[in-house]
């Protein structure tokens, strides 16, 4: 079993950053693919980023492409999502998860984290 927590979550003015973390226990994720999801407030839960095992693919949805980077540090079982630029349309629980392979689908996640609250105020 994988265990995952996100931190690093807050309130922040739009225009602002804020960098999260995602730290597995329980068992290695180095050899997982990970991602970020994230879902506002009556909205359904949408893809924002992911990373292969190795880090040496990612992938974004276009409404985060050139905003946030998401990166990986396999020695520290932890995957980061540095959030740049952040708009008020950012603000929503943020959940990392982990895949046996690079996806933008949720269902093909199989361990997921309880979430972080991000708020970008305008």
């Amino acid at each position: 079993q994988v265990q995952l927590v996100e931190s690093g979550g807050g309130l922040v003015q739009a225009g602002g950053s804020l960098r999260l973390s995602c730290t597995a226990s329980g068992r290695t994720v180095s050899n997982y693919a990970m991602g970020w999801f994230r879902q506002a407030p009556g909205k359904e839960r949408e893809f924002a980023a992911a990373i292969s095992w190795s880090g040496g693919s990612t992938y974004y949805a276009n409404s985060v492409k050139g905003r946030f980077t998401i990166s990986r540090d396999n020695a520290k079982n932890t995957v980061y999502l540095q959030m740049n630029s952040l708009k008020s349309e950012d603000t929503a629980v943020y959940y990392c998860a982990a895949a046996v392979f690079i996806s933008s689908v949720g269902d093909e996640y199989r361990y997921w984290g309880q979430g972080t609250q991000v708020t970008v105020s305008s």
